[in-house]
Protein backbone atom coordinates (compact mmCIF):
# COMPACT_ATOMS: atom_id res chain seq x y z
CA UNK A 1 0.00 0.00 0.00
CA UNK A 2 3.16 1.87 0.48
CA UNK A 3 3.75 2.25 -3.07
CA UNK A 4 0.34 2.67 -4.26
CA UNK A 5 -0.16 5.79 -2.09
CA UNK A 6 2.90 7.22 -2.71
CA UNK A 7 2.32 7.10 -6.48
CA UNK A 8 -1.55 8.95 -5.61
CA UNK A 9 0.46 10.93 -3.55
CA UNK A 10 2.88 12.46 -6.64
CA UNK A 11 -0.08 12.32 -8.79
CA UNK A 12 -2.14 15.00 -6.61
CA UNK A 13 1.31 17.22 -6.24
CA UNK A 14 1.73 17.13 -10.02
CA UNK A 15 -2.11 17.93 -11.07
CA UNK A 16 -1.32 20.86 -8.09
CA UNK A 17 2.48 22.20 -9.42
CA UNK A 18 0.55 22.17 -12.79
CA UNK A 19 -2.65 23.96 -12.20
CA UNK A 20 0.25 26.87 -10.08
CA UNK A 21 2.14 26.82 -13.42
CA UNK A 22 -0.89 27.71 -15.28
CA UNK A 23 -2.44 30.33 -12.88
CA UNK A 24 0.59 32.01 -11.90
CA UNK A 25 3.72 33.54 -13.54
CA UNK A 26 5.71 36.63 -13.98
CA UNK A 27 2.77 38.23 -14.97
CA UNK A 28 0.10 38.80 -12.87
CA UNK A 29 -3.07 37.84 -14.01
CA UNK A 30 -6.45 37.28 -11.63
CA UNK A 31 -7.40 33.24 -10.82
CA UNK A 32 -10.97 34.20 -11.90
CA UNK A 33 -9.56 35.77 -15.11
CA UNK A 34 -7.57 32.32 -15.69
CA UNK A 35 -10.41 30.29 -15.03
CA UNK A 36 -12.90 32.04 -17.43
CA UNK A 37 -9.72 31.63 -20.06
CA UNK A 38 -9.77 27.76 -19.90
CA UNK A 39 -13.17 27.43 -19.52
CA UNK A 40 -12.89 29.10 -23.12
CA UNK A 41 -14.50 32.53 -22.46
CA UNK A 42 -12.51 35.97 -24.05
CA UNK A 43 -10.49 37.48 -20.83
CA UNK A 44 -10.83 41.54 -20.28
CA UNK A 45 -7.46 41.51 -21.86
CA UNK A 46 -6.48 40.03 -25.16
CA UNK A 47 -2.93 39.88 -24.03
CA UNK A 48 -4.31 37.79 -21.44
CA UNK A 49 -5.75 35.14 -23.67
CA UNK A 50 -2.25 34.86 -25.55
CA UNK A 51 0.08 34.40 -22.24
CA UNK A 52 -2.08 31.66 -20.75
CA UNK A 53 -2.83 29.72 -23.95
CA UNK A 54 0.53 30.53 -26.10
CA UNK A 55 3.00 30.47 -23.14
CA UNK A 56 2.14 28.95 -19.77
CA UNK A 57 0.36 26.34 -21.30
CA UNK A 58 3.04 25.08 -23.50
CA UNK A 59 5.94 26.24 -21.27
CA UNK A 60 3.82 23.79 -18.10
CA UNK A 61 3.58 20.74 -20.71
CA UNK A 62 7.10 21.06 -21.65
CA UNK A 63 8.10 21.15 -18.09
CA UNK A 64 6.15 18.18 -17.28
CA UNK A 65 7.63 15.30 -20.45
CA UNK A 66 10.87 16.62 -20.03
CA UNK A 67 11.08 16.72 -16.42
CA UNK A 68 9.58 13.09 -17.11
CA UNK A 69 12.09 11.86 -19.98
CA UNK A 70 15.26 13.01 -18.00
CA UNK A 71 14.51 11.34 -14.87
CA UNK A 72 13.57 8.45 -16.94
CA UNK A 73 16.93 8.39 -18.76
CA UNK A 74 18.93 8.48 -15.19
CA UNK A 75 17.09 5.69 -13.83
CA UNK A 76 17.70 3.27 -16.74
CA UNK A 77 21.07 4.81 -16.91
CA UNK A 78 21.98 4.31 -12.83
CA UNK A 79 20.08 0.72 -13.24
CA UNK A 80 22.29 -0.26 -16.81
CA UNK A 81 25.56 0.85 -15.46
CA UNK A 82 25.16 -0.09 -11.23
CA UNK A 83 26.16 3.64 -10.25
CA UNK A 84 23.79 5.23 -8.45
CA UNK A 85 25.86 8.69 -10.08
CA UNK A 86 25.45 8.11 -13.46
CA UNK A 87 22.82 10.53 -15.17
CA UNK A 88 21.92 11.29 -19.00
CA UNK A 89 25.33 13.94 -18.99
CA UNK A 90 27.56 10.92 -17.84
CA UNK A 91 27.44 9.11 -21.58
CA UNK A 92 28.07 12.13 -23.57
CA UNK A 93 25.16 12.71 -25.25
CA UNK A 94 23.96 16.19 -24.22
CA UNK A 95 27.65 16.96 -24.86
CA UNK A 96 26.97 16.28 -28.42
CA UNK A 97 24.03 18.19 -28.52
CA UNK A 98 25.66 21.17 -27.17
CA UNK A 99 28.47 20.70 -29.37
CA UNK A 100 26.24 21.01 -32.28
CA UNK A 101 24.74 24.23 -30.95
CA UNK A 102 28.11 25.21 -30.32
CA UNK A 103 29.00 24.78 -33.95
CA UNK A 104 26.02 26.41 -34.76
CA UNK A 105 26.17 29.67 -32.40
CA UNK A 106 30.10 30.07 -32.37
CA UNK A 107 31.39 29.06 -35.91
CA UNK A 108 28.61 29.71 -37.90
CA UNK A 109 26.93 32.72 -36.32
CA UNK A 110 23.72 31.08 -35.72
CA UNK A 111 22.89 31.04 -39.88
CA UNK A 112 23.36 28.30 -42.10
CA UNK A 113 23.62 28.84 -46.01
CA UNK A 114 23.91 26.58 -48.69
CA UNK A 115 23.49 27.66 -52.41
CA UNK A 116 19.19 28.49 -52.37
CA UNK A 117 19.02 26.34 -48.93
CA UNK A 118 19.22 28.54 -45.50
CA UNK A 119 18.35 28.13 -41.81
CA UNK A 120 18.50 29.89 -38.97
CA UNK A 121 17.19 30.74 -35.73
CA UNK A 122 15.63 28.40 -33.08
CA UNK A 123 14.92 25.90 -35.90
CA UNK A 124 18.56 25.53 -36.80
CA UNK A 125 19.47 25.03 -33.12
CA UNK A 126 16.97 21.91 -32.62
CA UNK A 127 18.20 20.55 -35.84
CA UNK A 128 22.03 21.13 -34.52
CA UNK A 129 21.59 19.53 -31.14
CA UNK A 130 19.54 16.85 -31.89
CA UNK A 131 22.04 15.75 -34.98
CA UNK A 132 25.45 16.21 -32.47
CA UNK A 133 23.06 14.56 -29.60
CA UNK A 134 22.31 11.53 -32.37
CA UNK A 135 26.09 11.29 -33.76
CA UNK A 136 27.35 10.36 -30.31
CA UNK A 137 24.21 8.19 -29.75
CA UNK A 138 25.29 6.62 -32.39
CA UNK A 139 29.02 5.96 -31.44
CA UNK A 140 27.49 4.62 -28.37
CA UNK A 141 25.66 2.07 -30.13
CA UNK A 142 28.59 0.77 -32.09
CA UNK A 143 30.87 1.13 -28.92
CA UNK A 144 28.08 -0.97 -27.11
CA UNK A 145 27.95 -4.28 -29.63
CA UNK A 146 32.40 -4.24 -29.14
CA UNK A 147 32.36 -3.74 -25.73
CA UNK A 148 30.89 -6.25 -23.33
CA UNK A 149 31.65 -4.35 -20.29
CA UNK A 150 29.01 -1.99 -18.95
CA UNK A 151 32.08 -0.52 -16.88
CA UNK A 152 33.99 0.42 -20.40
CA UNK A 153 31.27 1.80 -21.87
CA UNK A 154 31.06 4.43 -18.99
CA UNK A 155 34.11 4.89 -19.52
CA UNK A 156 33.88 5.66 -23.20
CA UNK A 157 30.87 8.21 -22.49
CA UNK A 158 33.02 10.26 -19.86
CA UNK A 159 35.62 10.40 -22.41
CA UNK A 160 33.20 11.23 -24.63
CA UNK A 161 31.96 13.98 -22.78
CA UNK A 162 35.34 15.53 -21.98
CA UNK A 163 35.99 15.33 -25.74
CA UNK A 164 33.15 17.48 -26.43
CA UNK A 165 33.53 19.84 -23.77
CA UNK A 166 36.86 20.55 -24.93
CA UNK A 167 36.18 21.29 -28.72
CA UNK A 168 32.88 23.75 -27.44
CA UNK A 169 36.22 25.43 -25.45
CA UNK A 170 37.68 25.47 -28.80
CA UNK A 171 34.43 27.26 -30.61
CA UNK A 172 34.68 29.90 -27.20
CA UNK A 173 37.72 30.79 -27.66
CA UNK A 174 37.80 31.68 -31.21
CA UNK A 175 33.91 33.44 -31.09
CA UNK A 176 32.28 36.67 -31.36
CA UNK A 177 31.28 38.43 -28.02
CA UNK A 178 27.53 38.08 -29.62
CA UNK A 179 28.15 33.90 -30.39
CA UNK A 180 29.57 32.90 -26.79
CA UNK A 181 26.35 35.17 -25.07
CA UNK A 182 24.05 33.79 -27.19
CA UNK A 183 25.33 30.41 -26.69
CA UNK A 184 25.71 30.61 -22.70
CA UNK A 185 21.97 32.10 -22.57
CA UNK A 186 20.96 28.68 -24.75
CA UNK A 187 23.32 26.65 -21.81
CA UNK A 188 21.26 28.12 -18.81
CA UNK A 189 17.98 26.19 -20.21
CA UNK A 190 14.78 27.11 -20.39
CA UNK A 191 10.99 25.39 -20.57
CA UNK A 192 9.97 28.81 -22.42
CA UNK A 193 11.32 28.08 -25.92
CA UNK A 194 8.67 25.11 -26.78
CA UNK A 195 6.27 27.12 -28.75
CA UNK A 196 2.20 26.03 -28.82
CA UNK A 197 3.56 25.27 -32.98
CA UNK A 198 6.70 23.26 -32.10
CA UNK A 199 5.05 21.44 -28.62
CA UNK A 200 3.26 18.55 -30.82
CA UNK A 201 6.95 17.70 -32.26
CA UNK A 202 8.15 17.51 -28.98
CA UNK A 203 5.61 16.17 -27.17
CA UNK A 204 5.30 13.23 -29.26
CA UNK A 205 9.02 12.45 -29.64
CA UNK A 206 9.06 12.49 -25.85
CA UNK A 207 6.54 10.18 -25.92
CA UNK A 208 8.11 7.63 -27.79
CA UNK A 209 11.14 7.63 -25.25
CA UNK A 210 9.11 7.14 -22.21
CA UNK A 211 6.98 4.44 -23.75
CA UNK A 212 10.02 3.04 -24.44
CA UNK A 213 11.19 2.98 -21.53
CA UNK A 214 7.92 1.73 -19.94
CA UNK A 215 8.40 -1.43 -22.19
CA UNK A 216 12.34 -1.79 -20.41
CA UNK A 217 10.69 -2.46 -17.16
CA UNK A 218 11.26 -6.22 -17.05
CA UNK A 219 14.65 -6.70 -18.44
CA UNK A 220 15.70 -3.42 -15.72
CA UNK A 221 14.46 -5.57 -12.82
CA UNK A 222 16.65 -8.57 -14.44
CA UNK A 223 19.25 -6.39 -14.33
CA UNK A 224 19.32 -5.14 -10.83
CA UNK A 225 20.70 -8.88 -9.86
CA UNK A 226 23.69 -8.67 -12.60
CA UNK A 227 24.15 -9.37 -16.30
CA UNK A 228 24.88 -13.11 -15.79
CA UNK A 229 21.20 -13.69 -13.56
CA UNK A 230 19.41 -11.66 -16.62
CA UNK A 231 21.05 -13.91 -19.49
CA UNK A 232 19.98 -16.85 -17.07
CA UNK A 233 16.37 -15.48 -17.13
CA UNK A 234 16.39 -15.49 -21.50
CA UNK A 235 17.38 -11.58 -21.37
CA UNK A 236 19.25 -10.41 -24.54
CA UNK A 237 21.85 -7.90 -22.67
CA UNK A 238 23.24 -6.80 -25.48
CA UNK A 239 19.78 -6.17 -27.00
CA UNK A 240 18.84 -4.68 -23.88
CA UNK A 241 21.99 -2.43 -23.70
CA UNK A 242 21.16 -1.04 -27.62
CA UNK A 243 17.19 -0.17 -26.46
CA UNK A 244 17.96 1.54 -23.24
CA UNK A 245 20.75 3.90 -24.90
CA UNK A 246 18.20 4.20 -27.80
CA UNK A 247 15.32 5.51 -25.08
CA UNK A 248 18.06 7.45 -23.13
CA UNK A 249 19.38 8.88 -26.08
CA UNK A 250 16.21 10.15 -27.98
CA UNK A 251 14.76 11.44 -24.54
CA UNK A 252 17.88 13.41 -23.55
CA UNK A 253 18.63 14.80 -27.30
CA UNK A 254 14.64 15.77 -27.89
CA UNK A 255 14.59 17.79 -24.53
CA UNK A 256 18.27 19.15 -24.78
CA UNK A 257 17.80 20.60 -28.42
CA UNK A 258 14.44 22.29 -27.45
CA UNK A 259 14.81 23.34 -23.70
CA UNK A 260 18.44 23.53 -23.27
CA UNK A 261 20.69 21.24 -20.87
CA UNK A 262 18.53 20.61 -17.87
CA UNK A 263 21.20 19.69 -15.15
CA UNK A 264 20.81 17.68 -11.94
CA UNK A 265 16.55 16.55 -13.46
CA UNK A 266 18.12 13.05 -14.22
CA UNK A 267 20.93 12.39 -12.18
CA UNK A 268 18.67 13.47 -8.78
CA UNK A 269 15.08 12.66 -9.14
CA UNK A 270 15.32 8.56 -9.10
CA UNK A 271 17.14 8.80 -5.81
CA UNK A 272 14.05 10.84 -4.60
CA UNK A 273 11.84 8.16 -6.07
CA UNK A 274 13.83 5.61 -4.60
CA UNK A 275 13.22 7.54 -1.28
CA UNK A 276 9.78 7.90 -1.58
CA UNK A 277 8.93 4.33 -2.35
CA UNK A 278 11.51 2.46 -0.48
CA UNK A 279 11.65 -0.30 -3.17
CA UNK A 280 14.07 -1.04 -6.39
CA UNK A 281 10.96 -2.75 -8.29
CA UNK A 282 11.16 -0.71 -11.51
CA UNK A 283 7.64 -1.89 -12.02
CA UNK A 284 6.54 1.08 -9.37
CA UNK A 285 9.86 2.80 -9.05
CA UNK A 286 9.54 3.90 -13.01
CA UNK A 287 6.44 5.20 -12.71
CA UNK A 288 7.23 7.51 -9.85
CA UNK A 289 10.64 8.55 -11.00
CA UNK A 290 8.81 9.80 -13.90
CA UNK A 291 6.03 11.64 -12.13
CA UNK A 292 8.56 13.15 -9.84
CA UNK A 293 10.71 14.21 -11.89
CA UNK A 294 7.27 15.97 -13.85
CA UNK A 295 6.96 17.81 -10.59
CA UNK A 296 10.44 18.51 -9.86
CA UNK A 297 10.61 20.11 -13.42
CA UNK A 298 7.03 21.85 -12.80
CA UNK A 299 8.57 23.08 -9.86
CA UNK A 300 11.73 24.60 -10.88
CA UNK A 301 9.40 26.46 -13.83
CA UNK A 302 7.21 27.92 -11.32
CA UNK A 303 10.02 28.98 -9.16
CA UNK A 304 11.48 30.71 -12.36
CA UNK A 305 8.66 32.76 -12.64
CA UNK A 306 8.88 34.02 -9.11
CA UNK A 307 10.50 37.71 -9.88
CA UNK A 308 8.22 40.52 -11.18
CA UNK A 309 8.65 40.18 -15.22
CA UNK A 310 11.58 38.57 -15.91
CA UNK A 311 12.51 34.86 -15.27
CA UNK A 312 15.43 33.09 -13.62
CA UNK A 313 17.22 30.15 -15.97
CA UNK A 314 16.25 26.83 -15.27
CA UNK A 315 19.58 25.81 -14.35
CA UNK A 316 20.01 28.32 -11.77
CA UNK A 317 17.17 26.82 -9.58
CA UNK A 318 17.93 22.58 -10.63
CA UNK A 319 21.42 23.02 -8.49
CA UNK A 320 20.05 24.01 -5.81
CA UNK A 321 17.53 21.72 -5.53
CA UNK A 322 19.69 18.68 -6.94
CA UNK A 323 22.64 19.14 -5.03
CA UNK A 324 21.91 18.11 -1.41
CA UNK A 325 20.56 15.14 -2.82
CA UNK A 326 23.90 13.90 -5.01
CA UNK A 327 25.84 14.62 -1.59
CA UNK A 328 23.37 12.48 0.38
CA UNK A 329 23.96 9.61 -1.84
CA UNK A 330 27.78 10.18 -2.12
CA UNK A 331 27.49 10.50 2.13
CA UNK A 332 25.50 7.28 1.85
CA UNK A 333 27.99 5.48 -0.48
CA UNK A 334 30.44 5.55 2.24
CA UNK A 335 28.47 3.92 4.92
Amino acid sequence: MKGVGSILFLMGTLVVLMTANVYFGAVNIPARAVTDILLGHEAERASWNFIIWENRMPQTITALFSGAGLAASGLLLQTAFRNPLAGPSILGIDGGANLGVAVTLLLLGGSLTAGVFSLNGFLLVIIAAMAGAWAIMAILIIFSRLLRSNTMLLITGVMISYLTSSLISLLNYGATEEGVRSFMMWGLGSFANVTIDRLPAFVLTMSVGIIGSLLLIKPLNALLLGENYATNLGINVRRTRTLLLFCTGLLTATSTAFCGPIAFVGLAVPHIARLILGTADHRRLLPATLLTGACLALLCNLLSTLPADSLIPINVITPVLGAPVVIWVIMRMKE
